[in-house]
C-alpha cells in the first residue's frame, strides 16, 4: 500500500514552524510511513537551515510542476510557495508580511486536500497577532479550515495519550461564552467527538461533559443555570442517541488521573477549561485536529514560539505526532 502523502503547512516564517518542517523532513520515523511534502517557501528554509545546522531540503517541487507530480513523490518534498522574501525579514518579528504568507500556505494546503492531492493536511503554528496585521481577521486554524471546507459544523479536537479533549467555544473573550453555548452546539460537539473516538479507539468511546461554572453550577448556585438550561438537555439527547455519556462534572476535579484514565474525551465548554490540563500534561505531544471536515487536518498543539525561534531550541514532537494521526485518520 502507497504511504499517504501529507501537506504540511509551514506556519508563520518568525516562527518555529521553518525548523520544525526542516526536522520532520529528516525523520526516518515519518518518512517511514507517510510522504510529507512541506507547504512554504524553499529560500526560506534553506535559510533557516543555515543559521540552525539542520538539513536543508532535498527536494523541491515549484508550484506549476506540482499538478503534475504529486502523485509520483514517494521523498519528503518542499512546494516551494514562491512570493516571500526570505532574506528582508527579521525571525521572531511579528510583522503583516509573515502572517500574509502563513495564510497564503493553509490556503494552498486546504485547496490540494479539497482536490484530493494530498491524504491530509497537517499544520505547524500561525501568529495571530500576525494574521491581524495582515487584515486577516480569521481568529486560528479552525475558523480558517472550517470556513473554507464549507463545513456545517466543526469542532477543535485535542488528542494525547494522556488526555483527549474536544471545545463547544474556542477563541472569543470569557464574556462571550455563555451567549455561545446553545444545546444544538453542545451536542454537535458531542457528536464529532464521539465520532472521531470511535474510529481512533476502533470502539464505543467514553464521553464526559464538564459544567461552565464552579462545581458545575452547584445546582443553580453559579452562574445563570446553564447547566440545567443547556448543557444537561444536549447530554440527555446524546444518551438517547446511543452515546456513553457522563455530566456535567465539575472542571476543577474532572482531569484527575482515575477520572482521564476512564474517559475516552472530554467535552469542555471554553477555552482554557480543556488546554491548560492538555498543555500541563502533554505539551510536547498533544495534536490538535478539526473534526467535522471534509477533509482530514492535524496540528501542532504549540504556538509560533518567537522568543525561541531560529535558534535551534525547538522540537518536532508535535508535529511529528500530528503526521501520525494524519496518517492513522487517514487510513481508516
Amino acid at each position: 500500500m502507497p504511504k499517504p502523502l501529507i501537506a504540511i503547512t509551514m506556519g508563520d516564517p518568525a516562527g518555529v514552524g521553518p525548523e520544525v518542517c526542516l526536522q520532520l523532513l529528516a525523520n526516518s520515523e515519518v518518512s517511514a510511513i507517510a510522504t510529507p511534502v512541506i507547504f512554504g517557501d524553499a529560500r526560506l528554509l534553506a535559510r533557516c537551515a543555515r543559521q540552525t545546522g539542520l538539513p536543508p531540503p532535498k527536494r523541491i517541487v515549484s508550484e506549476i510542476d506540482w499538478p503534475e507530480c504529486h502523485s509520483t513523490l514517494a521523498e519528503p518534498a518542499v512546494l516551494d510557495l514562491f512570493g516571500f522574501d526570505a532574506e528582508g525579514f527579521t525571525p521572531g518579528t511579528v510583522s503583516a508580511r509573515t502572517g500574509s504568507a502563513a495564510y497564503r500556505y493553509v490556503e494552498k494546503s486546504i485547496e490540494a486536500a479539497l482536490a484530493r492531492q494530498v491524504a491530509a493536511v497537517a499544520t505547524a503554528p500561525m501568529n495571530k497577532e500576525a494574521l491581524r496585521a495582515a487584515g486577516i481577521m480569521y481568529p486560528g486554524h479552525t475558523e480558517i479550515f472550517a470556513d473554507k471546507t464549507g463545513a456545517e459544523r466543526a469542532c477543535m479536537f485535542q488528542f494525547s495519550d494522556e488526555v483527549r479533549a474536544s471545545f463547544v467555544t474556542v477563541h472569543c473573550g470569557y464574556h462571550e461564552v455563555p451567549s455561545l453555548l446553545t444545546k444544538e452546539r453542545i451536542l454537535d460537539v458531542i457528536e464529532l467527538t464521539a465520532n472521531a473516538m470511535q474510529r481512533i479507539r476502533g470502539r464505543a468511546p467514553k464521553i464526559a461533559v464538564l459544567g461552565l461554572n464552579p462545581h458545575a453550577g452547584e445546582h443553580g448556585l453559579f452562574g445563570n443555570r446553564e447547566e440545567e438550561n443547556i448543557i444537561i438537555p444536549a447530554i440527555e439527547v446524546a444518551r438517547e442517541r446511543g452515546i456513553t455519556i457522563e455530566g456535567p462534572l465539575p472542571p476543577d476535579t474532572a482531569f484527575l488521573q482515575a477520572k482521564r484514565r476512564a474517559t475516552d474525551a472530554f467535552i469542555c465548554m471554553y477555552h482554557d477549561q480543556g488546554h491548560i490540563p492538555l498543555k500541563a500534561l502533554a505539551f510536547d505531544t498533544a495534536v490538535n485536529t478539526t473534526l467535522g471536515l471534509p477533509i482530514i487536518r492535524t496540528s501542532v498543539d504549540h504556538g509560533t514560539a518567537c522568543d525561541i525561534a531560529w535558534q535551534g531550541k525547538a522540537t518536532s514532537s508535535s508535529l511529528v505526532e500530528a503526521v501520525k494521526l494524519a496518517v492513522k485518520l487517514a487510513s481508516d
